[in-house]
Formats: structure tokens, C-alpha cells, sequence
């Protein structure tokens, strides 16, 4: 049974690493065998028995308070997926200034830069820096 409530607390962020990059990459691909058991046996799922994405942690959205503050050190860092539905679908998020949310797939860029490469975290973090005007 699925919680009701998300964890709280400043633990729930933690950094991608190689091993949850694996585990992101295995969810996915159970959900994606799912997907093509139901299209093989033509099973219709109703469309109110499909996730859906929590409408607080949308991306582009400030960071909902009940999961507080995240520490200074995890801003500008990708960070593993809090949404349940996104964590299936190979995303991560990366908190910038004001503890809004960007989402970002977590699949090479340019076939090459994976989500940990530093080059592509440099990029990530120039383009969700905000230029006061």
C-alpha cells in the first residue's frame, strides 16, 4: 500500500549516483515491460487508475514546504526524483535559486553527457540560473 503522505524532512533529497542512475534505469524498464504485457493482451486501464503527477511538484514550481529547506550544498545538484510518478520515467530534479524545481531527463544529452557528467551539470547550471533584471 502506497503511503499517504510524502516523506518530510531534509533527508528525502539525495544525490544521483551510479547506483540510483541503475535503479532508474531498472524501474523504467519494468514499467515498460508492463506497458507492453497490457498492449500485448490488449488490457485498457481506465484513465482514472493511471498516476498521476503531484501537481505541488510540478516543474517550474517553488519546492513545497512541508519537505523543508534543502541543505546549500544540494542546490544546483541533480537530485533523485521525489515525485512517485517521475520516478519511473527516467527524470531527475535539480532545486535552483528560490527552491524551484527543474526536471531534467536523466538520458545522455547529445548521446554522450550522461546525468553526472560534469560538463552537463556546469550546463544545467547556467541555464536554471537566474539573472536578476
Amino acid at each position: 500500500m502506497a503511503p499517504l503522505l510524502p516523506p518530510v524532512g531534509t533527508e528525502v533529497f539525495r544525490r544521483i549516483t551510479p547506483a540510483s542512475l541503475e535503479e532508474l534505469q531498472q524501474r523504467y524498464e519494468v514499467e515498460e515491460k508492463e506497458r507492453q504485457r497490457r498492449k500485448e493482451k490488449k488490457i485498457e486501464v481506465a484513465e482514472e487508475n493511471l498516476p498521476k503527477p503531484a501537481s505541488d511538484l510540478e516543474a517550474g514550481k517553488s519546492l513545497p514546504f512541508i519537505y523543508g529547506d534543502p541543505p546549500p550544498q544540494l542546490l544546483n545538484t541533480p537530485l533523485e526524483e521525489l515525485d512517485p510518478f517521475y520516478q519511473s520515467q527516467k527524470t531527475f530534479i535539480v532545486l535552483g535559486k528560490g527552491n524551484i524545481i527543474q526536471r531534467f531527463n536523466s538520458d545522455p544529452a547529445c548521446y554522450l553527457l550522461g546525468p553526472l557528467n560534469p560538463l552537463r551539470i556546469v550546463a544545467i547550471r547556467i541555464l536554471i540560473h537566474s539573472y536578476p533584471l
